[in-house]
């Protein structure tokens, strides 16, 4: 097991005069607070004797049912008892880990995925294989060929960890014909997909598309949805939907990590559902995100230096960068704190540790002020990491007596 690069990170960065894109924060002005209080007071005053003691290990079940409803109102078909109760998606992703995978065995992963994922797995000593993603996610036919090839190596995958809408890091979001073949691809290679989908509430630009599992005749898909992208992370409730066999070796599994989730957050969460609070909340914090996303992009146009790309993502909390390629942004990071700007590094999301001239860039938590400033602070950064390497004696870029740079 390795310390997590952003949670490392995070430590940093508590300096207020330092700009943050690195974690994936939700903005703090964004949290519903007087609604949270009035919830609190309800809870205690008419469910208090309940909340405040041990639950069931599956988790509320007044909570899982309507989970079940607003997930059948976005096209599955589920019932509370296929919904697990869990602390923070991130529990789900480690108890997914702890009941399927030994030593050894291979769990096919997103170059870039989420760094919380891979850690999950890489703590049951599982090996990742990376698919190479593209403007539309996940690649269909490499991942044919890949299981292909790792078949005929007698390395059958057991999962295939997926983030389809708005993926961490890179953003891109997977096409309704991707996911259908690639469900189908699952299933001739008898490979369970793990759905993580955060950020699908989150979308700004676009139409909705259904989730894997909602389209998954074969009951091969376990899906993962949260509170914390829509609500509050600091509640750490989520929530795993699996079918009934699977979930019951998720149950038998979590009662062995810790019981049960925090009973007190379930109601809540349960309450801020039954008042119907949930989608006029979402609709105001898509408003704030979208404008901090439209933000960033312009000021990523207005400031970063030519020989730079990156996604635009049509929701979610995240945009990723691709600098020149002799750009490691893990030996630029100090410079860049040191101009009062953090990121998170590319390596942290390859399994392989490439990637290692792309960043993620988080929007949603700074201020409109700070993205173009902090920007500005980055791109600065990069243009010094572009001169420097332009006046290497070594260097294949020759400024010439008008300052302009020649390819050889």
């Amino acid at each position: 097991m390795k310390a997590s690069e952003i949670r490392e990170l995070l430590k940093v960065t508590q300096n207020k005069e330092i700009i943050s894109f690195a974690g994936g924060l939700p903005s703090p002005k964004a949290f519903p607070i007087e609604d949270i209080r009035n919830i609190c007071n309800k809870v205690l005053t008419e469910d208090g004797e309940a909340a405040l003691q041990y639950c069931a290990t599956e988790g509320v079940t007044k909570l899982r049912e309507a989970i079940a409803q607003r997930m059948n109102v976005k096209g599955m078909d589920v019932t509370y008892k296929n919904i697990l109760v869990t602390t923070g998606s991130q529990q789900g992703l480690d108890l997914i880990g702890k009941t399927f995978l030994n030593t050894g065995d291979t769990v096919i992963v997103g170059a870039p995925t989420y760094l919380g994922g891979t850690n999950a797995f890489n703590s049951y000593r599982a090996k990742m294989e990376g698919i190479k993603l593209d403007d539309d996610g996940m690649n269909p036919d490499l991942l044919a060929d890949k299981l292909r090839s790792l078949n005929l190596h007698g390395s059958n995958p057991k999962l295939l960890y997926i983030i389809p809408s708005f993926q961490n890091p890179s953003g891109v979001t997977l096409p309704a014909n991707r996911r259908k073949k690639i469900l189908d691809i699952a299933h001739e290679y008898d490979v369970l997909i793990i759905e993580d989908n955060p950020y699908s509430e989150l979308r700004y630009d676009g139409t909705p598309l259904d989730s894997i599992y909602s389209i998954d005749k074969e009951n091969r898909t376990i899906y993962l949805g949260t509170f914390s992208k829509v609500l509050s992370p600091g509640l750490r409730i989520a929530w795993t939907i699996a079918p009934r066999e699977l979930m019951n070796k998720l149950i038998i599994t979590k009662q062995a990590s810790d019981l049960c989730s925090n009973t007190f957050g379930q109601y809540m969460a349960y309450e801020y559902l039954a008042q119907g609070l949930i989608d006029t909340h979402i609709e105001k914090i898509k408003t704030i995100y979208r404008e901090k996303r439209d933000a960033m992009l312009t000021a990523l146009d207005k400031h970063f230096p030519e020989g730079t790309t990156w996604t635009k993502p049509e929701g979610g909390m995240f945009i990723w960068a691709t600098l020149p390629e002799y750009i490691d942004t893990g030996l630029m990071i100090e410079k860049a704190i040191e101009n009062k700007v953090a990121y998170v590094i590319g390596a942290a999301f390859h399994a392989d540790r490439s990637g290692k001239n792309c960043m993620r860039l988080n929007y949603t938590y700074a201020s409109l002020d700070q993205i173009d400033l902090g920007i500005k602070k980055l791109a600065d950064t990069i243009k010094d990491e572009i001169k420097a390497h332009e006046q290497k004696p070594d260097s294949q870029y020759k400024p010439d007596e008008n300052g302009l740079i020649t390819g050889v």
